[in-house]
């Protein structure tokens, strides 16, 4: 028995239509965040057409809608001049929609072969996998694709670029008329991305319409036919990419004002805290070097896959450095794990408040006191539970993290009190180098707010403040100085009154 939906061979369709795929209206609400506020993309066949706009600009939620993985609150979507509606990623790809993740979702422990055909294995007269027929289908597919792969490998065998290839292979295996790439090229090398355009233009010019998200404007001039940008969950506009200077793209980008969200104050700077010299590790990041002084917000700008998280969790000690040094106050310190930084009077927040933050399980106060737990309110082996517990309350309090007592299960906090738990379990450590990463993301504006209050009364106590943030506004209204990256490099570092955000995008994006 074959399967009517496995194909290896581009199918041809007529076209009487003037976009495969339509946008109109579309509007997603979050708890206390508009993600999409009635947006439109118009997406013609056999086009390339990039999709622009900061981090938090909405295109990743649109390109969920479109996927089936999130259901639109008002508003349409056309495919081939039909309205449809998308309950689910399944129901997507039957429609003729295919996504390419950012993060790759491949099974590691599963052969080529079966990753692309899964759930769509050929089956033989007795209803069982016909395994010759799914590796000469694959082989079929690679040839068409010019892919050199050996589909029996095992995913876990592959380099991060042919994991690439293989998701590129499968979602063509559908034969679908609108292919989405999200940041696929930010993880493989220039010769992986030479072949993947490659591939591009020969989907083009089979008629497919490629929705293709990049934060890298060199990749828009090279393979796009059009664009549109989006901007805090609105569209901009739309526009031929032949027409327009990397320049334009930039002021649509990030044409706006700085609100009054940061409350940003004149501090004395004191002497230079942390000093990090040539650091380097691997291929995230090379030859970084910085200082930042007490009570100075040092700010950390950058594109996705710019490096900046790997060189904050390497100056904590969550991974070490190849090579280079760190000082404290002048005098040379080697951190190797997290627990050395925090004795050298560091605290990191994470990027991730769920994923490498919160314990969600636990309640507040068992999540606000790890990090103190080794010696601060320890004695003779005993913790002084009572004071301990005390310090937590009171900390919450001057926060303001609304909760109905100490023994709230975390997870069932929002996500700026979450954040707030997570800042308030540092404060007890009472840090001199307090690292923020990616301090506001995902909270609401209120919230927003009140960490930017505080990260300015800590500078205030002659903290030394490091705030990496993908929210321009954010980095402006809050960096005495800025420290831009691209590609695991330093581009440049911008004192505040100098910066602005066309500077700023143009060094991220090199």
């Amino acid at each position: 028995m074959s399967n009517p939906n496995v194909s290896t061979e581009p199918v041809a369709k007529a076209r009487n239509y003037q976009y495969v795929l339509e946008v109109e209206n579309v509007r997603k609400e979050f708890p206390g965040v508009v993600a999409l506020d009635n947006v439109q993309l118009k997406i013609r066949p056999g086009t390339v057409h990039a999709l622009m706009g900061e981090n938090g600009a909405g295109k990743s939620t649109l390109m969920k809608i479109i996927a089936g993985i999130y259901q639109p609150d008002s508003g349409t979507v056309k495919l081939r001049d039909q309205v449809v509606k998308l309950p689910t990623p399944l129901s997507a790809q039957e429609a003729g929609i295919a996504m390419i993740h950012q993060e790759l979702l491949l099974m590691n422990s599963m052969t080529v072969a079966e990753n692309i055909w899964i759930r769509r294995e050929p089956k033989n007269s007795l209803g069982l996998i016909d395994h010759n027929k799914m590796l000469q289908m694959t082989q079929d597919l690679f040839k068409r694709l010019n892919i050199n792969l050996d589909p029996r490998a095992e995913i876990s065998e592959l380099t991060v670029g042919n994991r690439q290839l293989v998701e590129i292979a499968k979602a063509v295996s559908f034969n679908s008329d609108v292919l989405i790439m999200d940041e696929p090229t930010s993880a493989i090398t220039e010769k992986d991305v030479a072949h993947l355009f490659s591939i591009i233009r020969d989907l083009r010019a089979q008629g497919i319409g490629i929705v293709y998200i990049t934060h890298k404007m060199n990749e828009l001039f090279e393979i796009a036919d059009e664009f549109s940008v989006f901007r805090d969950g609105k569209y901009i506009g739309t526009h031929l990419s032949s027409d327009v200077t990397r320049d334009d793209i930039i002021r649509m980008m990030v044409g706006r004002e700085i609100s009054q969200m940061f409350p940003k104050e004149e501090v004395e700077i004191g002497e230079v805290v942390l000093s990090a010299h040539n650091l380097c590790r691997g291929k995230d990041f090379q030859n970084i070097s910085f200082e930042v002084r007490a009570g100075e917000i040092l700010g950390f700008a950058g594109l996705v896959g710019s490096g900046r998280s790997h060189v904050v969790e390497t100056i904590f000690g969550v991974k070490p450095p190849d090579s280079g040094h760190i000082e404290i106050k002048g005098q040379r310190v080697n951190i190797k794990s997290p627990q050395d930084a925090i004795r050298n009077g560091m605290a990191l927040l994470t990027e991730d408040r769920k994923e490498t933050g919160c314990f969600l399980p636990l309640s507040i106060q068992e999540n606000i006191q790890p990090a103190v737990l080794h010696e601060r309110y320890v004695k003779r082996g005993f913790v002084e539970q009572k004071t301990l517990d005390q310090q937590s309350n009171d900390i919450c309090a001057k926060m303001r993290v609304k909760t109905p007592s100490m023994f709230e299960i975390i997870e069932n906090l929002s996500g700026g009190n979450q954040q707030k738990v997570l800042i308030g379990r540092w404060l007890l450590t009472d840090p001199k180098i307090l690292i923020m990463d990616e301090p506001t993301r995902g909270i609401d504006v209120g919230a927003k707010a009140e960490i930017h209050r505080l990260v300015t009364q800590l500078a205030h106590r002659g903290v030394a403040v490091i705030m990496v943030s993908s929210e321009m506004p954010e980095v402006l209204g809050m960096s005495d100085r800025i420290v831009v990256m691209h590609e695991g490099r330093i581009t440049g570092i911008l004192h505040r009154n100098e910066a602005d955000q066309v500077k700023i995008m143009d060094l991220a994006a090199n």
